[in-house]
């Protein structure tokens, strides 16, 4: 059983996602200039919208890090072991993992439970990692035992890749596609200029700026797709299979709700999705993209947002009617456009909340979560 969550979305000047010139990513599309969001990008924004709207509790969660020996120090501290420091550095070295500069190689993905485990197994094993330059198998067995996600639903969501270790990876049960603009983009040049509010006019630096540079923006309609592999994600939860429901619900309004956060401070570039497809279905998976493989291009009076949401629609009806619809369970729409009425197998969903209790609702026949 697969989710997949299809988004437009209309952002003011911004420039939430910057390449190596500070500029807005772009890619081609259709031979076509686009602007572009990328999936890394997106997939944090979802992560880090878990934490701050508390739609998983932080026990169930994980982070993404160099700082392993900090954490684990900390953890191994407020269970009384003197010598935290040092005990934290060993357990990294029996993990077969490397420290510089009192940080790991590279960063690393592991759930709150996963790093409780691992501070309590060097606890009990403090005596034979104490022992310098020595691995104790014992003690590193169960530390590589610890490393099993602990449940952590941002990680079974979203996977990860340990080097050193590729059995402990985690196959994602997300696939994020980069948004991108369902329209030609151009990037504007903003000038700026910044006052020394303590310079006097007599200053022999004169009453000007006390700062100029120029900043790089654009205004997009993004599309945005993602799906979800549910029995992948019952599998990566594992023993915690029960948090499955709440792990697909905070999926999808992640997805709907979570907005990077590159340059908001000077843009606000605070908009919500103006449409929202979810279709849950048994087989298959169909990215909506070339529905934007002509750009769309607004005349006089029309409304940029409506024509792409009138061209996501109708090419999904196109590829129903190509293909068939007999594996999708659900097909829910949300907008606030005044766009005709769905044909089937599409529903209109007045709401958002709505819509993701709809897509969640599909998954129950299935998989016995709910």
């Amino acid at each position: 059983m697969f989710l997949e969550v299809h988004v437009l979305q209309n952002f003011s000047l911004s420039n939430l996602n910057r390449d190596d010139t500070g500029a807005p990513k772009t890619c081609d599309f259709g031979g076509t200039r686009r602007a572009r969001i990328s999936s890394q990008c997106l997939k944090r924004a979802v992560r880090t919208y878990f934490r701050s709207e508390a739609a998983i509790p932080p026990e169930a969660l994980g982070y993404r890090t160099k700082l392993v020996k900090e954490a684990l120090s900390d953890r191994i501290a407020k269970r009384g072991a003197p010598d935290a420091d040092a005990l934290a550095g060993a357990t990294i070295a029996h993990l077969g993992l490397a420290l510089k500069k009192e940080k790991t190689e590279y960063l690393l993905f592991l759930g709150e439970a996963e790093l409780d485990t691992l501070a309590a197994s060097a606890v009990e094993h403090r005596a034979a990692l104490s022992q310098s330059g020595k691995t104790d198998k014992a003690a590193q067995h169960a530390m590589l035992q610890a490393l099993d996600g602990g449940g952590a639903v941002d990680l079974a969501l979203f996977g990860r890749m340990i080097a050193d270790k590729p059995d402990k990876n985690i196959d994602a049960a997300v696939q994020m596609a980069h948004a991108f603009s369902t329209h030609a983009v151009s990037t504007e040049f903003d000038f700026y200029s910044a006052v020394d509010d303590l310079q006097r006019e007599d200053d022999e630096a004169g009453a000007g700026a006390g700062m100029l540079g120029t900043t790089l923006y654009n205004s997009s309609c993004y599309y945005r797709y993602a799906n979800l592999d549910v029995r992948q994600l019952a599998t990566n939860l594992g023993a915690h299979a029960s948090r499955g429901a709440d792990a697909v619900r905070a999926f999808l309004s992640g997805v709907i709700h979570a907005v990077p956060t590159g340059k908001q401070t000077g843009s606000a570039a605070q908009n919500p999705p103006g449409c929202v497809l979810v279709i849950a279905r048994e087989t298959g998976l169909w990215s909506l993209a070339n529905a934007f493989v002509r750009p769309v291009r607004p005349r006089g009076d029309d409304d940029l947002v409506q024509l792409s949401a009138e061209a996501l629609v109708g090419h999904f009806q196109k590829l129903a009617a190509l293909y068939g619809a007999q594996a999708i369970r659900y097909a829910g729409l949300s907008t606030y456009l005044e766009l005709s009425a769905p044909a089937p197998p599409v529903r209109a969903v007045p709401t958002m909340a709505g819509l993701v209790e709809g897509g969640l609702a599909a998954l129950g026949p299935v998989q016995g979560w709910i």
